[in-house]
C-alpha cells in the first residue's frame, strides 16, 4: 500500500513492516490518516528491497517475522542509512530485549496490541527530529555568534557532567544536544529523548521510569522507561520546564543517585548516564515563581549551554535557505533562489527561528519551479500575519484603556497585558508566548483561565 499521488517532498515517509496482513495493513491506514506516504512490506527481506529503491526515513516494523527478525532488520537498515529511525513492535515483550533494541538504535519499542494514538505520538516526535528539524549534522551557519556556541558544547562533550540548554524554541536544542552525544566517550551508546511536555503526569512517570506488568490499569506487559533504556548512553529531558511539580522530587533523586524505582516494583534499578536537559523557558525565572524546584535546577545546571534566535545571526539565513533547499527539492532540482526572495528572508523577525525558516522553505520549494521568488510569500497565499515582522518584547506598551494604579490586581494587569500581546501578533499565540517569555501552554492556559473569546486567529503557528 502506497500513496502514490501524494507529493513525497510535501509528506513525511515511513515503511511499515508486519507479516500480518491485517496489523500490516491497520498500521499502514492510522498513518495515512495521519498525513503520512505510507509503503509496506511482509518481511524483512521484502523491506530490504524496498528500502534500498527507496529510503524512508522511518521503519516501523515487527519484531518475529518468518524470514528473520526485526532485530537484524534495524541493523542491516541503520547501517545501510544510520540516520534512519525505527520502531520495533512486538507481541512478546521483555525489558531486556527492549534494552537490545535500544541499544542497536531503535527509536523506540512498543507492545502489541499497538495503541495508534501512541504510535502516531511516537512517530510526530521522531519525525520532528528527523524532518523539518533546524538543520542536521553539520549544524548549518557560519556567523562567530553561531560558531561560539558550537565551539562551547564541543569543549564540554567530553565531560561527563550534564548540561542544560536553554534557548527558545526552533533554535536546535536537540541537534545540539545530539551533537554533544556523538562528540562524547558514550557515543556508541543509546541516544535516548523524551518530551516532557507530550505526557500527562501520569504517563511521564511510566515513560521515564518504566513499569511493571498490572502496575496499572491498562499495564499489560511490562515497560522499561527511557532512564533504562538510555543506560550507559545519553538522556535527553526535552522541554524539561515543562514538567509537572510532583514529578521533580522523583526526577531529582534519579539524577543525583543514578537509581530509580519502575512503577509497580521494589527493586531499585542503577543506571549510568549523561544528562543533557533542554527548555526554552527561564528556569531561574520558573524558581522564583515557585513553578520549578531549585534543587533539581541547580542539579540540571551543571553546565549552562545557549543557543541564539535566528534573528540574533542574520548572516546565517542565506546559507540555512540554501541547505533546506537543496534537502528538501527532488534529486537534481534544487532551484535557485531570487535576490528579492533573499532580501525579504532577511527581513523576517522569525519568531519560529530556523524551525520556521525551514518549515517555509519546505513549502516553497513543493511550490514554486526552477527558482524561488515573492510569488511563493504571496500575502494572498500565506497568512499576512506570517510576514509582519513580529514586534519585540521591548514595543510591548502598558498603555493600557485603564490607567495602571497602585492597586491593581495582578490578574487585571495580567489579563490585559495577555490581550494587548495577542493583539499585537494577531493572535499568534506562539509570538505571544515568546514575547511574553513563557511557554505556549501557559498562555493556553491563561486564555482559558481569564475566559478570553475563543478568537479564531488565536493560532498556535
Amino acid at each position: 500500500m502506497s500513496d502514490a499521488g501524494s507529493n513525497p517532498v510535501s509528506l513525511p515517509q515511513v515503511l511499515v513492516v508486519d507479516d500480518d496482513p491485517g496489523m500490516r495493513s491497520a498500521l499502514a491506514t492510522s498513518f495515512l490518516r495521519h498525513g503520512w506516504r505510507v509503503e509496506t512490506a511482509s518481511g524483512a527481506s521484502e523491506a530490504m528491497a524496498k528500502f534500498h529503491r527507496r529510503p524512508h526515513p522511518l521503519v516501523v516494523t515487527d519484531i518475529r517475522m518468518p524470514d528473520g527478525d526485526g532485530f537484524g532488520l534495524l541493523r542491516q537498515l541503520r547501517a545501510s542509512e544510520p540516520g534512519t529511525a525505527v520502531i520495533l513492535l512486538t507481541a512478546f515483550a521483555s525489558i531486556p530485549e527492549a534494552v537490545i533494541a535500544m541499544k542497536d538504535g531503535a527509536c523506540d519499542y512498543l507492545v502489541k496490541p499497538v495503541g495508534f494514538d501512541q504510535l502516531q505520538r511516537t512517530a510526530q516526535q521522531i519525525l520532528a527530529r528527523i524532518s523539518p528539524g533546524p538543520g542536521d549534522a553539520q549544524l548549518v551557519g557560519h556567523s562567530a555568534v553561531w560558531q561560539r556556541a558550537l565551539q562551547r558544547a564541543r569543549q564540554v562533550a567530553a565531560s561527563d557532567a550534564d548540561i542544560l540548554i536553554q534557548a527558545e524554541s526552533g533554535t536546535g536544542k536537540e541537534l545540539l544536544a545530539r551533537l554533544i552525544h556523538r562528540l562524547s566517550p558514550r557515543r556508541d551508546h543509546p541516544f535516548v529523548a523524551v518530551n516532557c511536555a507530550a505526557f500527562p503526569e501520569n504517563l511521564l512517570e511510566s515513560e521515564l521510569f518504566g513499569h511493571t506488568k498490572g502496575a496499572f490499569t491498562g499495564a499489560a506487559a511490562a515497560k522499561p522507561g527511557k532512564f533504562e533504556l538510555a543506560d550507559g548512553g545519553t538522556l535527553l529531558l526535552d522541554e524539561v520546564g515543562e514538567m509537572p511539580l510532583a514529578l521533580q522530587p522523583k526526577l531529582l533523586r534519579a539524577l543525583q543517585e543514578r537509581e530509580f524505582d519502575r512503577l509497580g516494583d521494589t527493586r531499585s534499578v542503577k543506571v549510568d548516564m549523561r544528562v543533557v536537559a533542554t527548555t526554552n523557558r527561564s528556569l531561574a525565572r520558573m524558581v522564583e515563581q515557585g513553578e520549578f524546584r531549585a534543587d533539581l535546577y541547580y542539579r540540571l545546571n551543571v553546565i549552562p549551554l545557549t543557543l541564539p534566535a535566528l534573528r540574533d545571526h542574520p548572516e546565517d539565513i542565506e546559507e540555512l535557505a540554501r541547505h533546506f533547499a537543496a534537502r528538501y527539492a527532488p534529486a537534481g532540482k534544487i532551484p535557485g533562489m531570487a535576490p528579492e526572495f533573499l532580501a525579504r528572508l532577511g527581513q523576517h523577525s522569525w519568531p519560529g527561528n530556523v524551525r520556521e525558516l525551514a518549515n517555509l522553505m519546505r513549502r516553497a520549494v513543493a511550490l514554486s519551479g526552477s527558482e524561488l521568488n515573492l510569488e511563493v510569500l504571496d500575502p494572498a497565499e500565506w497568512a499576512p500575519a506570517e510576514w509582519a515582522p513580529a514586534p519585540s518584547s521591548s514595543s510591548v506598551s502598558f498603555s493600557l484603556e485603564a490607567p495602571l494604579r497602585a492597586g491593581n490586581s495582578l490578574e487585571s494587569v495580567e489579563k490585559r497585558l495577555l490581550e494587548m500581546t495577542l493583539d499585537a501578533t494577531a493572535g499568534n499565540r506562539s509570538r505571544a508566548a515568546i514575547m511574553l517569555g513563557v511557554s505556549l501552554r501557559t498562555v493556553r492556559n491563561k486564555i482559558r483561565e481569564y475566559g478570553l473569546p475563543p478568537r479564531r486567529d488565536y493560532v498556535s503557528a
